[in-house]
């Protein structure tokens, strides 16, 4: 299941980034370590941790200072391979607490929401009540600080869905400069995901005919189990797939998740790990691994999130001079032969020339891809080194020799989301 760490060759150049940056990647090949995670209380465990040890999770990381589950199968049933059959096949439900809901609401809350996102969010572009949207947070350099799912609640109140970064300090402390009219504080409010080809169906059973109607990045209110709950029309998976918001959720989580577990035993409903495998091959990206504070959204492919004809908004001219210069370095899409990786990669692997020679860049996110019936993965290069097309080579565990790959385009599979769309 896990990747072991390749041995280092003093014949070879040193490891190196395609860009300077403050932090440098950590480019070290330590591999993976039985090393087990602590429980302890300075993390948070979120509402539905509890649920998640009953379903029998075995592996865990650390999100948003919340502890995440990352694998329930055993080796038995297919590992993180088996949860994606499952996921691809019938209908899957996601503990993502971590997801954590960081609200804005007051009378100044939409001024407040359209300078912190890069894209425009008022005129005629102007995100509804009862609607959500991807956006981009970035800082005054045009790094990118978070990459939430932006929910419009009602007319004085978002909620960002944020990912694996502190949106509520940052958000506290532009508005000491801003001064709007408005609240910004985290809420007792918890998502979970239920996501596969049949999610449709177990969701009409647990909230009603209404669910027929919910289009693609839409909201409606309404209860399950007796709990009120704000149902998103969104995933982190590119399947059919919904995000259940449980308002209350420390009091509510046994009854929501129970009713949920319940109901889809019909449909072959298990509790899984969120779907890395089929994210890498839709082209989702992964905060903290395929981007962070020191990356900006044109190098990775998030270029369409910045409207530079928008007035004003944070990091507005240090992305302007980035688009016109260009990025020096993107993130490419990889195709290579070989045993199936089957686990996380721990180390972000070299990327080398097609001589496996210099090192150019590196792996952020691998896995086998069933779709493709090879392995893919996502890597930051030389954005002169990123068409399509290009032959290099890239350091892989347990490989005594560079392994051959190919610039492909992504996402991997299914790029107009034809699945996720489905009416």
């Amino acid at each position: 299941m896990t990747e072991t760490a390749p041995q280092s060759d003093p014949a070879r150049p040193a490891p190196t980034q395609t860009a300077e940056r403050t932090i440098p990647v950590n480019l070290r090949q330590s591999g993976q370590n039985d090393v087990s995670l602590l429980i302890g209380t300075r993390v948070r465990k979120s509402p539905f941790w509890h649920k998640s040890v009953e379903h029998g999770v075995r592996a865990a990381t650390v999100y948003n200072r919340m502890y995440h589950p990352r694998l329930y199968f055993t080796e038995e049933e297919g590992g993180l391979l088996g949860e994606y059959e499952y996921l691809t096949r019938y209908v899957t439900l996601w503990n993502v607490a971590v997801e954590r809901q960081i609200r804005v609401k007051g009378p100044d809350a939409l001024a407040f929401v359209d300078r912190v996102v890069t894209r425009r969010m008022t005129g005629d572009d102007e995100l509804a009540p009862g609607k959500a949207r991807y956006v981009v947070l970035c800082d005054q350099d045009g790094g990118i600080v978070n990459d939430p799912v932006l929910l419009r609640i009602a007319e004085d109140e978002f909620w960002f869905s944020i990912s694996d970064s502190d949106v509520l300090l940052w958000f506290k402390g532009l508005n000491q400069g801003f001064g709007f009219d408005v609240r910004l504080e985290e809420i007792d409010a918890s998502p979970v995901q239920v996501q596969g080809p049949l999610a449709r169906d177990l969701m009409r059973d647990l909230a009603g005919a209404a669910i027929d109607d919910l289009k693609f990045y839409n909201l409606m209110e309404t209860e399950i189990a007796g709990r009120p709950v704000v149902i998103s029309r969104t995933g982190f998976s590119a399947e059919i797939g919904y995000e259940i918001y449980l308002r209350d959720a420390t009091n509510n989580a046994d009854a929501l998740w129970d009713a949920i577990v319940a109901a889809g035993r019909p449909y072959n409903l298990k509790v899984v790990a969120p779907g890395h495998i089929r994210r890498i091959e839709a082209g989702i990206l992964s905060y903290g691994q395929d981007m962070d504070l020191e990356t900006n959204p044109f190098e990775v492919g998030l270029g369409w999130q910045v409207h530079l004809d928008k007035e004003d908004f944070i990091g507005r001219d240090a992305l302007a001079r980035i688009q016109e210069k260009g990025p020096a370095r993107k993130l490419a899409g990889l195709t290579f032969a070989g045993r199936p990786i089957t686990w996380y990669n721990a180390d972000f692997w070299i990327v080398r020339d097609a001589d496996a020679q210099a090192p150019i860049g590196y792996v952020t996110s691998a896995f086998w891809s069933p779709k493709l019936g090879c392995n893919i993965a996502l890597a930051m290069l030389p954005a002169d080194r990123a068409e399509e097309g290009q032959a290099l080579t890239l350091d892989r565990p347990g490989e005594p020799e560079p392994v051959a790959a190919q610039i492909a385009p992504v996402p991997f599979f299914d790029p107009e989301r034809t699945l996720s769309k489905a009416a």
